[in-house]
């Protein structure tokens, strides 16, 4: 069955960088776009950035700059490197094969001085 796992959450200083990881299997990982939300306590879950199957990037304008999607099919892993880490980035980050239903179980990442 489809599974989706992130990794690489903590605790982060304002400035700081993570990279978040989220290792899919189940599935053909190259023939699919995967995607990084986030959601706040009591607010909607977000975009944030998805890479699609021919390594096409979008990004949330608020992250454009400092994060970057990427995806290493050989490892069916998909990344995201957070650069520049704001207050504001605090969040529940999960990964998500995009258009679908199929979410990892989230990762907590948490900017903080």
């Amino acid at each position: 069955q489809v599974q989706l796992v992130e990794f690489g959450g903590g605790l982060v200083q304002p400035g700081g960088s993570l990279r978040l990881s989220c290792v899919a299997s189940g599935f053909a990982f190259s023939d699919y776009g995967m995607s990084w939300f986030r959601q706040v306590p009591g607010k909607e879950r977000e975009y944030v950035a998805g890479v699609s199957n021919i390594n096409s990037k979008f990004y949330k304008d608020a992250v454009k700059g400092r994060f970057t999607i990427s995806r290493d099919n050989a490892k069916n892993t998909v990344y995201l490197q957070m650069d520049s880490l704001k207050v504001e980035d605090t969040a529940v980050y999960y990964c998500r094969r995009t258009g679908s239903d199929y979410w990892g179980q989230g990762t907590q990442v948490t900017i903080s001085s």
